[in-house]
């Protein structure tokens, strides 16, 4: 088994969801100070470690330490992959994070930063990123930033928005024997329902990656007891933004098409947002990183924290190991070849 894939293993085998990172940190964190030379910091579960040399460009390489809610304890290693909770989003690319540290600064062409943050795969207001900017925002300063998320090894740009929305219908209690005494709030669900199901993609293309964005009805709450006729219910509706518009765009744009479905005393509530990011594939160390990886780009369809970056005015791209299509989904796994590529393609861009 490679050093790669068990490494791998081992961060797979170490729970980490969100806001239960710091077991891993622990480990990474082991790792980092073993280097000769370079900077680590600890700011809560977060790391940076930095080398502090003279060059005249500064990359930086970061990746989210914690995993979606599941089983740590049933990872196994099979074949060439590494099959487990995190595996593909994003413990593989830690550890290619980790074994590019591990080699020091002799052959590097930039100084590099490399930072390991925590909550990344709840609300955003929660983000390690934003902890660490808070305390120090030197640490995230740099020329570009290469944002592990899995890609399969293809840099996908920019990042699509995400917004989450509660829309608030009211009704009027009365027992079920008797519904025609009041007005089931659940039951004016269906109009608005309908719309979201019925929603069209809206594709936009920039600098020739195409965006397609998403609209999904995602929860849904109501209910007072089996025999009473609720007053009231809650649909909760999540849109993804293209970056040739704001956040803001997008949600008067929803709030006008569900206008007709609202009445006195109903509210349409934004409950979380972030704004998306513009592809960058212009700056030479993003163009560089696509010559090396050498497949064209394409766009991040899902909000990641590249708009972070974005909003620190750092340009930023996705590119990882990993398919990304396995995110998230039970028995998800990252091969060992795969790992192997992403290392190969940082290292080359770090040396030159």
């Amino acid at each position: 088994m490679s050093d790669l894939l068990a490494r791998t293993a081992r961060y797979v085998a170490i729970p980490s969801v969100s806001g239960e990172e710091q077991a891993l940190a622990d480990e990474v964190e082991g790792a980092l100070r073993a280097v000769e030379g370079l900077e680590v910091v600890r700011i809560g579960d977060n790391l940076v470690a930095r080398t502090r040399g003279s060059r005249d460009r500064r990359i930086m390489l970061a990746g989210h330490l914690d995993t979606v809610p599941g089983d740590a304890g049933s990872h196994e290693v099979r074949d060439d992959a590494v099959v487990g909770l995190g595996a593909c989003d994003m413990k593989g690319s830690l550890a290619v994070m980790v074994a590019l540290a591990l080699r020091g600064d002799v052959d590097l062409a930039a100084e590099v930063t490399w930072c390991f943050f925590a909550r990344e795969e709840i609300s955003r207001a929660h983000s390690g990123l934003l902890e660490i900017n808070a305390a120090d925002p030197e640490l995230l300063v740099a020329d570009a930033a290469i944002l592990l998320e899995p890609t399969a090894c293809v840099v996908e740009a920019g990042c699509q928005g995400t917004v989450r929305v509660d829309v608030v219908l009211r009704g009027a209690r009365a027992h079920t024997a008797r519904p025609w005494r009041g007005r089931n709030a659940i039951h004016r669900l269906a109009a608005p329902l309908e719309l979201v199901r019925a929603y069209e993609p809206r594709v936009a293309t920039i600098d020739g990656v195409t965006y397609t964005e998403q609209r999904q009805a995602v929860g849904i709450r109501g209910g007072v007891s089996g025999n009473v006729v609720p007053d009231e219910a809650i649909l909760t509706i999540n849109q993804r933004i293209a970056p040739d518009r704001s956040t803001n765009e997008a949600v008067s744009e929803l709030k006008a098409q569900l206008a007709p479905f609202l009445e006195a005393g109903d509210s349409f509530e934004v409950v979380d947002a972030a704004e998306p990011a513009a592809p960058q594939l212009a700056h030479p160390v993003i163009a560089r990183l696509v010559e090396l990886s050498g497949a064209a780009p394409r766009a991040k369809l899902g909000y990641t924290d590249v708009a972070t970056f974005a909003s620190l005015g750092v340009p930023a791209v996705n590119f990882g190991a990993g398919d990304p299509e396995l995110a998230h989904h039970a028995g998800e796994y990252v091969t060992g070849s795969d790992l192997s590529r992403c290392l190969d393609v940082l290292g080359r861009l770090l040396a030159g």
